[in-house]
């Protein structure tokens, strides 16, 4: 029976454009990303280092181009927060049959642009709706790593079996998977959170 259940945010609840970030990128030399790259994105999602010194490292790789538009380019990313995904997740929160949490991997420029976009008002209705709200950049550890998993079982005293992990990156649900949690590798533009409970 399922007791707990884990979302993720981007194109689960937040709608995201994934390229937008590399497309704005192009007419400053941008071709892919490197394992410079990889890596630097990797440690600002995992809180290792702060916005400045990131943007400091993104300017050095790209030096036309202004912080401004740097912190535009790297926030394009992210689009609306339906309205009809937040009221689904104030609705199973108040149905209060679940433990309810959120699990993202996201960083201090992205969630500062969040609350931007959203208003605080709005951004504070989906934070309440989660028992615990967990942000890989205040964790200090990313998915698909397995302790990040691992973590969030052991802090809330969780089984695993009795857990349901929505994402849309499989890398994510097959690490989750490894450790006995139930999953839902949710297909962007195919399916909606909204059908959670048809997959419990």
């Amino acid at each position: 029976m399922i007791k707990n259940i884990i979302l993720d945010f981007g194109d689960v609840l937040i709608n995201l454009d994934k390229p937008a970030t590399a497309k704005a990128m192009v007419q400053h030399g941008f071709t892919k990303v490197t394992p410079n790259l990889e890596r630097l994105f990797q440690e600002y999602e995992k809180g290792l280092i702060t916005s400045t010194n990131f943007l400091d490292e993104v300017s050095a790789h790209f030096p036309k181009a202004s912080r401004e538009y740097l912190t535009q380019a790297w926030n394009s990313i992210l689009l609306d927060f339906p309205e009809h995904r937040l009221n689904f997740i104030e609705q199973l929160a108040a149905e209060n049959q679940y433990k309810m949490i959120l699990l993202s991997n996201t960083n201090d420029l992205h969630i500062e642009q969040v609350k931007e976009q959203m208003g605080m008002q709005r951004f504070n209705r989906f934070k309440n709706a989660f028992d615990v709200f967990y942000l890989s950049y205040e964790m200090g550890m990313r998915k698909p790593d397995t302790e990040i998993f691992d973590f969030v079982l052991q802090e809330n005293q969780l089984t695993a079996e009795e857990t349901f992990f929505v994402d849309d990156v499989k890398e994510n649900t097959d690490a989750a998977a490894t450790l006995g949690i139930k999953v839902w590798n949710l297909r962007v533009g195919k399916e909606e959170v909204t059908q959670l409970k048809s997959k419990l």
